[in-house]
């Protein structure tokens, strides 16, 4: 009842706020008008003295002032008189127009008095809900309210980050953290988190852009000085990475050096093909550097090669990319990332024999989650080099990404053990194997061998690494019976 009475109250106050102006006649609006205007110009009469008494202006323009403002002065009064002329002559006319203007106003105003209650009364009974209970502050969901994450998401978060406080060494997790906070608009957050993966995986090219995106997104659009020399990893190891093409010109653009930018940019999109997704927007900073050379963009824009078909989820998210213009910076970089993966996808099918597109591809599946297409690119790419260390390497781990995750140790996949077994026996001081290979020994309970193993991996490090100490506490965990 109480709601109500203060919901009546505040019609009444707005009705009465809206109401009574329209009752008001307007009678002498006009002549009030005409007092007001001669009023200010006598005044600009009195500021002109002032300002030629104090020498501002001359006497030749003090006269062209005083000339102006009487004109306007004598033009309101003829206006007056001319009104008054009118009003004697059609008296009766004017009688009947100022009665009718009142009882049109009055009619508004019972129109709007009648009209604004029943019309917020029944809009209310649509979509109001009087019978909700009150909901006091502590007991809402502030963050869901202003379009947060869900509980629920924010409760793995925390439990992720738990487990990476007992397992630091994890790149995986640091990585699945790091994006989450990127998709929350936590970038500062996500650079941390992705900084630390970077560190445990090492080249992993995938991850190595991903790190450079959220940093650049931190610094505001600007390539800071760590993403650009993330991006020049990746060339290092991948020269035809689109994205990270892209943005070592960029940062060459945004240092002021915008020739080497536009030849980078220049041979990026004469490399790529006519529908990659990536090629409107190098487009547009070929345009820009070109303006900066003070060059004709269009002489100095190639074009690119010719379309290639892409697989339907490439063409999808090329429609929906041009749908969606208005979508935020976040999704764009994140289609532009899936145009990418799929491009990839797309030149392995052409060239199957390309063993390192086949990992680097396994990467970009396990990165966005997609354990399935990482696990049959790293298949791929294992069947084509049976023998390398690093493939065999990949494929295990792809295998163990696909397991679902658990706070008690457990014995791996029976074929991720086997391909990493056979990846040791290639290269005995293989690193990744040594540890891998020891967590699925101390898993299942072999201290023995997983003492061994990681005794192996302590000797390739410096005491003074960061490395070193953690696989020192886990033989001394080992050897505690841990």
């Amino acid at each position: 009842m109480l709601f109500w009475i203060v919901a009546a109250a505040l019609t009444a106050a707005v009705v009465l706020l809206i109401v009574p102006p329209l009752l008001r006649k307007p009678e002498g609006a006009a002549e009030e008008r005409a007092a007001y205007d001669l009023e200010v110009y006598r005044d600009q009469l009195g500021e002109l003295e002032r300002d030629q008494g104090r020498g501002l202006i001359s006497e030749a323009q003090a006269a062209a002032a005083r000339a102006e403002i009487g004109r306007r002065m004598l033009a309101i009064a003829d206006r007056g008189k001319a009104s008054a002329k009118d009003g004697a002559k059609g008296s009766a006319t004017g009688k009947t127009a100022a009665a009718r203007a009142p009882r049109s106003a009055m009619a508004l105003a019972a129109l709007l008095a009648v009209l604004l209650p029943l019309g917020t009364l029944a809009v209310y009974g649509k979509l109001g809900r009087p019978e909700l209970p009150a909901q006091p502050l502590a007991s809402r969901n502030l963050d869901h309210e202003r379009g947060g994450p869900p509980k629920n998401v924010l409760a793995a978060m925390d439990k992720l980050k738990a487990q990476l406080a007992e397992t630091p060494d994890d790149p995986q997790g640091w990585a699945i953290l790091g994006q989450a906070y990127a998709k929350m608009g936590r970038l500062s957050e996500a650079a941390d988190a992705l900084g630390k993966a970077v560190a445990l995986a090492g080249d992993d090219l995938e991850l190595l852009g991903s790190y450079g995106e959220v940093l650049i997104s931190a610094n505001g659009g600007t390539v800071p000085d760590e993403a650009r020399k993330t991006f020049d990893r990746v060339l290092a190891k991948d020269p035809t990475e689109p994205r990270a093409r892209f943005y070592a010109a960029l940062a060459r653009f945004q240092a002021g050096d915008s020739k080497d930018a536009l030849e980078r940019w220049s041979a990026l999109l004469a490399e790529s093909h006519a529908d990659a997704p990536w090629v409107p927007i190098v487009r547009t900073q070929i345009a820009e550097a070109a303006k900066a050379l003070n060059l004709d963009p269009a002489k100095v824009t190639p074009e690119p090669l010719p379309a290639q078909q892409q697989p339907p989820v490439a063409q999808n998210q090329g429609q929906n990319q041009g749908q969606g213009q208005g979508q935020t910076e976040g999704e764009d970089q994140q289609q532009m990332i899936r145009g990418m993966v799929d491009g990839l996808a797309a030149r392995l099918e052409a060239n199957p024999d390309d063993v390192d597109g086949w990992l680097r591809l396994s990467r970009s599946y396990g990165v966005m989650g997609e354990s399935a297409k990482a696990i049959d690119a790293a298949r791929k790419a294992r069947e084509r080099a049976p023998q390398r260390p690093d493939v065999l390497v990949a494929y295990a781990s792809a295998l163990l990404s696909a397991e679902p995750r658990s706070s008690k140790p457990g014995p791996m996949p029976e074929e991720a053990v086997a391909s990493l077994r056979q990846a040791l026996a290639a290269e005995p001081d293989n690193r990744d194997a040594l540890w891998l290979l020891g967590l699925n020994a101390a898993g299942v309970g072999q201290t023995a061998e997983a003492t061994d193993l990681w005794t192996r991996l302590l000797a390739q490090f410096k005491p003074e690494e960061p490395e070193y100490t953690l696989i020192r506490a886990r033989l001394e965990s080992l050897k505690a019976g841990g």
